[in-house]
């Protein structure tokens, strides 16, 4: 499959001068959804692949191939740019290497690599950060992996909420040095914060969490061009999935189940349509 099409739609997302709000997706169903709906971008985070892939909290036991594989039925289930939540590249600067490899491989759009020190170090009471020079080698070391030039590289950090903003800032400002092509701040945003983010940085900027404290147009004046909105999507799934099985157990006659998809949402989101003419067409 190609990918670079959707690659060059999301760079176009980026670009602009909105700030927008991507589908959290996490298999290929829901990304279809997302698609169908309008969503400019899917978001598939690393917590949520943790949840879905393993049925295990978010502490780096998920692993790359694993991570990559889930990606890549999302990404052939329809044609939504994928951001997707690489972590900390699975390892050093050479795991980062292979982590975008697999991933530009598997069709991302683009994908993020942060400077938390993970997985969490033994006796670590909190969590905490790499140094910047070991950053700034990840950043450097995930450009150069890249073969697909339309793929766009994220250089995340949680410094702002970790450490301070001023070191978020310096990370920032290196990581933009190297040349990533937009950075996401986890967390720990503030007015003033995104304030001297925008009077420093110019690539686009994301946020994974705060932004819903501030005007969506006002983010977009910071230079603010994906703000996440958490992952609902999975946790609602969830709770459909343990309310309709409850019910079941209990003796609820399956006729009587409510706020179930309907044939033709089922017919929609399986893309039914499609097997339908391939069947006549290469069937008889």
């Amino acid at each position: 499959m190609h990918w670079t099409d959707r690659r060059e739609r999301y760079r176009a997302v980026i670009g602009g001068s909105e700030c927008i709000h991507p589908g959290s997706v996490f298999d290929p169903i829901s990304a279809r959804i997302a698609e169908d709906l309008g969503f400019e971008i899917g978001m598939f985070a690393g917590s949520i692949a943790s949840f879905t892939v393993l049925g295990a909290p978010d502490l780096i036991v998920l692993t790359l191939t694993e991570f990559a594989q889930q990606a890549y039925r999302i990404n052939r289930a329809g044609k939504l740019p994928l951001m997707v939540d690489a972590d900390h590249g699975y390892g050093n600067a050479l795991n980062v290497m292979r982590t975008v490899q697999e991933l530009e491989t598997a069709g991302v759009a683009a994908l993020m690599i942060e400077d938390t020190l993970l997985p969490r170090a033994f006796g670590e009471a909190k969590p905490s950060l790499i140094s910047r020079d070991e950053g700034i080698g990840k950043m450097r070391a995930a450009l150069a992996a890249r073969e697909d030039k339309s793929l766009v590289i994220i250089g995340r950090t949680s410094a702002a909420v970790i450490t301070d903003w001023q070191d978020a800032l310096a990370r920032a400002r290196a990581y933009e040095q190297e040349g990533v092509d937009a950075l996401f701040f986890a967390g720990g945003v503030t007015r003033e914060f995104l304030e001297a983010l925008h009077a420093e940085i110019r690539v686009p900027i994301m946020l994974g969490g705060g932004g819903d404290a501030f005007d969506r147009a006002w983010l977009a004046s910071q230079g603010v061009r994906v703000s996440l909105q958490g992952h609902q999507p999975f946790s609602a799934a969830v709770q459909a999935v343990h309310d309709t099985m409850k019910a079941l157990r209990e003796g609820t006659a399956p006729r009587e189940m409510k706020d179930v998809a309907s044939g033709a949402t089922m017919a929609k989101v399986t893309r039914e349509g499609d097997y339908k003419s391939w069947t006549e067409r290469f069937l008889g």
